[in-house]
């Protein structure tokens, strides 16, 4: 499941945050891609949106304001449909 996914990268990004920023730009690349390669681009639509991935070109310094607790995908999260 894509959210699945997504979590599993969410958590390696909030332990990452100590670690290297070169790190961090690889996951979230790697999330950037399963919404890409899984998910197909909206046009000329204005919606809500339960999730906005960050940058992949977020530092760490962003990162640790942005990703607290669980990450940016609660784990409930992925018991939804």
């Amino acid at each position: 499941m894509l959210l699945a996914e997504l979590n599993d990268l969410d958590n390696e990004i909030v332990a990452l945050l100590t670690r290297t920023e070169s790190a961090l730009q690889m996951l979230l690349e790697q999330m950037a891609t399963l919404v890409e390669v899984h998910c197909a681009p909206l046009q000329d639509t204005v919606m809500p949106s339960d999730l906005i991935l960050p940058p992949t070109d977020l530092t760490l310094a962003e990162a640790i304001k942005l990703f607290k607790g669980e990450g940016l995908i609660p784990s409930q999260a992925q018991d939804r449909p």
